[in-house]
């Protein structure tokens, strides 16, 4: 391929540059492999004393920069003069840290270096695990570094490099100010290595960088060091989605996939229009897509497993593994299905075999050993770890998983496939970004394994192939800064720095550094905007009157309607709650909507006291399952009772049918002839609805005929104007943001006795700064005013649930809770929310949530040493049980605070002792597995 001369002159260049790096010299012989360009640019930058910031897609070997800085960590010091010191190389010894987002991504690191460098090298710090802090490699998560900073630790003696991987976590909304926080803090002395996925700002970054932390060295590659192919796959037929590399640059889609998805919208078209025939309904016959056993099965014959297949949805995924298995999927050799059982019983020994039924165990372990798994947050964490070994070993062949995978631990695949371009991000179903398009399929490719990796979507009507193209070669994934002040934050900076450094401080974050450059954006919006309602306001103006003040009553009226709909609502929920509570074993009950609508026996009342009353009922169509007050828009009434077996089964299908049958045999109407009119009616009722109505039907403007189109303007303008208000706010608010908001916030810990008038830290504020939790004040007020105090342990764990547990989606009613000291202590909490709530009202802050009592029975059932089924069934769902995944991760939350209060300075003996107590308490069955993995 190569000249002599061009060997020669290559072999030249390597001699200089082991001459000018030599401790890279020394670490690249040790790897197996050739640096990539951008890995051997970045180690060179590290080792002339420059900070690194390097970007680069998934998969592309980033973290071998980060071991460099080990390297050169655990080489000493070679910049200083030989001899200097004599013989003994010890006190040059320096030490290096590297912090990761997540615990599994630090036990998985600390694993690597471990079998690199020696146990007694490397140590390990996480939330859970304490193993060897004082080497001088130590492995962690940012946290804990923020609180050794805090704290000012003797750990961070002889610190001289900082690994950050994964730095774009600083986007998170609930963790990523904790990244910076540590990148102002940081020592002068320690040089900073950035380790980032592929972000299109990583210019105005390491700007940042350059300001807070000196010299910074920008490394950015595009490149995979596997290639990526995209197709679409369409009904049975794969295609690429671009002819060749030339077209992805230009986005130009392969022209038989834009020819074969028009044919098929086309024929989709004129079968609605031919609605009339046959089975075909009003809309005519819906797009069908591949099944997911199908879409596995042809992964497996083309070569393309191991494949993990992202569904955005808990649900979706287990559908899907259960699919596949009705299938009679089998990706597993004999020897395979030994090999992932083995494994499997290896890690499950310490979780009880009740607890494991209840898991669904054994449906999993059926799927696992097919090669079939799904993984999602919901799990327990023991299942998730199992499946992402079995998965890296390629004993599991497919992997269903929503998007949280993309951001876990080293798990590559050969194929990726994505069903849909829609997700739920929380609040409503959106759009994959590029940036996350981009995660998700940067899996695919697995280097040193894999010549090329595959990505897949799946089209459908919805699906454009020109959007897919502009997703997979569009780099736009910014990273925006999730900075803000915490009280906790302010205390311990102003106990370290003082209040005024302490601005400064706050002024040099990403954050602020963002908001500056963004101000003179925000203003020019601002202004098109005031334009465009001047011109909206002209086409909804009415010669009759003022329209404006016909509309505000519109809008009045609108308003007061959806208030009364929500008090209804509220009523009819406490009705069913209330109907539900009387019910007996064999009442036969209509459930009058959704899924599960028609007669019903109540096989178990579940009338324990905890939680809403969840009734498990047998339906005329045999479903059992528990019913809850979201199924009865009307209060459950006893239409006829049955005899129920004393010990009946109702996982028996036998058994099923022949209470069923009973059921229906009560000649009963399965739907009843009532139905519901009351909302309309009551709304109709309200006086100021009434007299609201009145007032519009006396408006000049009501009786213009034009009024509807004049309202469709108004209702733009409103929209608009909502929009450019929160603008103005946010223009207003930007410059010197960070630093007002810490006054505030300083302003009121002064008047809570946190900080004294001349801007010392109290001892009420020392012990606010060793609570690391979102809700810190809440918890000190708790603390400071005995809140907990005379708790028993079950009853403590249930009451500090409330400030650490956040529902995944919001729930109208509140959620019931132990009666007692527990509810006592809740009700105190939530007075004491409401204290520091109409503080921060006051002073423009909005800092503390309010607590979610929704982990309060799961939580203290569990510490009184109840089964894992009666815990998970208490829990406050929307759609039934409490998913295991969930629970465990709560209750870690609440262990984590428990520690927090038996170490606090702040807590009475008493407290601390329970605490204590609670902990070990807590820390039993699927706990006491995850609280030593």
């Amino acid at each position: 391929m190569s000249s002599p001369a061009e060997r020669y002159a290559a072999a030249r260049r390597r001699a200089a540059q082991a001459s000018q790096f030599p401790a890279l010299d020394e670490f690249a012989l040790d790897l197996g492999f050739d640096l990539d360009d951008f890995q051997r640019e970045s180690c060179q930058a590290l080792e002339r004393g420059s900070g690194v910031l390097v970007c680069a897609p998934t998969g592309a070997g980033k973290t071998v920069v980060g071991e460099f800085a080990v390297h050169l960590a655990l080489r000493g010091t070679p910049a200083q003069p030989a001899g200097a010191d004599g013989a003994d190389a010890a006190p040059t010894r320096r030490k290096c840290f590297y912090t990761t987002p997540i615990k599994a991504l630090s036990n998985q690191k600390y694993h690597d270096l471990v079998d690199r460098y020696g146990a007694e090298q490397v140590g390990l710090l996480t939330g859970d695990n304490a193993i060897n802090g004082d080497a001088p490699v130590v492995v962690m998560t940012t946290e804990v570094l923020r609180n050794m900073l805090y704290a000012g630790s003797a750990t961070l003696q002889g610190l001289a490099y900082v690994v950050m991987d994964e730095v774009h976590y600083l986007a998170d909304r609930f963790r990523g100010g904790v990244w910076e926080e540590v990148i102002i803090h940081l020592p002068a002395s320690v040089t900073l290595v950035s380790l980032s996925a592929t972000v299109s700002n990583a210019e105005e970054f390491a700007d940042w960088l350059v300001t807070v932390r000196g010299e910074t060295t920008v490394v950015v590659s595009e490149h995979r060091p596997v290639p990526l192919w995209q197709h679409m796959l369409v009904g049975k037929r794969m295609f690429d989605l671009f002819h060749d590399a030339d077209a992805a640059r230009k986005h130009d889609v392969h022209p038989e996939l834009l020819r074969y998805t028009r044919d098929t919208m086309r024929r989709l078209e004129l079968g609605e229009g031919r609605s009339a025939g046959p089975g075909a309904g009003r809309r005519g016959p819906r797009w069908r897509g591949p099944l997911r056993p199908d879409i596995v099965d042809r992964l497996d014959r083309e070569g393309l497993l191991p494949a993990i297949l992202f569904i955005f949805s808990r649900a979706g995924c287990a559908a899907a593994v259960q699919q596949c298995l009705a299938a009679g999927l089998r990706l597993t050799s004999a020897e395979e299905r030994t090999e992932i059982r083995r494994v499997v019983e290896s890690r499950v020994t310490a979780i009880p075999g009740e607890d494991l039924t209840v898991l669904g165990y054994w449906e999993w372990l059926d799927g696992l050993e097919r090669g079939l798994a799904s993984h999602h947050a919901g799990m327990l964490p023991v299942f998730k770890e199992i499946v992402e070994e079995l998965f890296v070993r390629g004993l599991v062949k497919a992997v269903f998983a929503t998007e949280t995978l993309a951001l876990g631990i080293n798990m590559p695949a050969r194929c990726v496939v994505l069903e849909r371009l829609v997700k739920y991000n929380g609040e409503a179903h959106v759009d994959l970004t590029p940036g996350e398009y981009t995660q998700l399929t940067g899996r695919a490719g697995r280097r040193g394994i894999d010549v090329e990796g595959h990505a897949v979507v799946v089209w459908s009507p919805e699906t454009d192939p020109r959007h897919v193209a502009g997703l997979a070669s569009t780099r736009t994934y910014p990273l925006r800064s999730s900075f803000r002040p915490s009280y906790n934050m302010a205390v311990n900076l102003v106990g370290t720095v003082g209040a005024e450094p302490a601005r400064v401080l706050l002024e040099s974050s990403f954050a602020q550094f963002q908001a500056d450059r963004s101000v003179v954006g925000l203003a020019r919006q601002v202004q098109r905007n005031t334009e465009t309602i001047d011109a909206y306001g002209v086409e909804a103006g009415c010669h009759h009157g003022d329209f404006d003040e016909y509309f505000a009553l519109r809008v009045a009226i609108a308003d007061r309607e959806r208030a009364v709909a929500r008090q209804g609502q509220h009523q009819r929920k406490a009705a069913a709650v209330e109907s539900l509570e009387r019910l007996r074993v064999g009442d036969v009950i209509r459930v009058p909507s959704g899924r599960r609508a028609g007669l019903a026996v109540v096989l178990d009342p579940a009338t324990g006291g905890f939680g809403e009353p969840r009734p498990l009922v047998l339906t005329q169509d045999r479903w059992a399952g528990r019913v809850g007050p979201g199924d009865f828009t009307t209060p459950a009434e006893v239409l006829a009772r049955i005899r129920v077996p004393k010990h009946f089964n109702h996982r028996s299908p036998g058994a099923r049918r022949d209470l069923a049958a009973e059921v229906s045999g009560t000649g009963l109407d399965r739907h009843g002839g009532r139905r519901g009119g009351r909302t309309r009616q009551g709304a109709g009722e309200d006086h100021a609805i009434s007299q609201l109505r009145s007032e519009l039907r006396r408006h000049p403007c009501h009786a213009c005929p034009d009024r509807e189109e004049h309202a469709r303007w108004a209702e733009r303008s409103r929209r608009l104007e909502r929009d450019t208000e929160e603008l103005r706010q946010r223009v207003a608010g930007r410059t010197g943001s960070l630093a007002r908001t810490f006054d505030r916030i300083v302003a009121l810990l002064t008047a809570r006795g946190y900080l004294s008038a001349d801007g010392a830290v109290t001892d009420a504020g020392r012990m606010l700064g060793r609570i690391w939790t979102e809700a810190d004040l809440l918890v000190a007020e708790c603390l400071r005013r005995g809140v907990w105090d005379g708790l028993s342990p079950s009853e403590l764990a249930a009451a500090v649930s409330v400030v650490v547990f956040e529902a995944r989606r919001d729930v109208d009613e509140r959620a019931s809770l132990p009666r007692g000291p527990v509810a006592e202590a809740v009700e105190e909490t939530l007075k004491l929310w409401g204290e520091i709530e109409a503080d921060e009202a006051a002073r423009g802050l909005t800092v503390t949530r309010e607590p979610d009592l929704g982990f309060a029975w799961p939580v203290y059932r569990w510490a009184r040493g109840e089964a894992l089924a009666k815990v998970l069934a208490s829990g406050h769902e929307l759609d039934g049980e409490m998913p295991a995944g969930d629970f465990v991760r709560w209750a870690r939350q609440v262990v984590d605070l428990l520690g927090q209060l038996a170490d606090s300075g702040g807590a009475s003996t008493e407290l601390r002792a329970t605490a204590r107590q609670a902990i070990a308490a807590v820390n039993r069955g699927v706990l006491a597995y995850h609280a030593t993995a």
